[in-house]
């Protein structure tokens, strides 16, 4: 590609994202009201303290599911290409399936497998 090109083609990237940013604050409706700033839950006011901690274990069971979804993401279009790509491949899948094993059994070490 033209270094010309490319430098022109992020110039017109920032332009564009900076005049979106600029012609929604120019354009968006906006409105001082005291009730925006309020936290709140599908409209319900809130009673007593509205930012509580959560455990982490629900944290670490949505890490695990992103971790796995996005393994079988990856795996079908290997899967549907495995004989064009021959040993390469597979070893490349067998290092990704490595890494996942690792983050299984750090997750198995760390009890986040187990739901209480």
């Amino acid at each position: 590609m033209n270094q010309d090109a490319l430098i022109l083609f992020f110039i017109v990237a920032v332009f564009l994202v900076g005049f979106a940013i600029v012609f929604a604050y120019i354009v968006a409706p906006s409105s001082v009201n005291p009730q925006k700033s309020e936290a709140y839950e599908c409209g319900i006011p809130t009673k007593g303290i509205t930012w509580l901690q959560f455990n982490v274990g629900y944290y670490l069971f949505a890490i695990l599911f992103l971790i796995f979804d996005v393994e079988t993401v990856f795996i079908f279009p290997w899967a549907v290409v495995m004989k064009q790509m021959g040993m390469v491949g597979f070893i490349e899948i067998c290092i990704f399936f490595f890494i996942l094993i690792l983050g299984l059994l750090y997750a198995w070490k760390k009890h986040a497998l187990i739901w209480e």
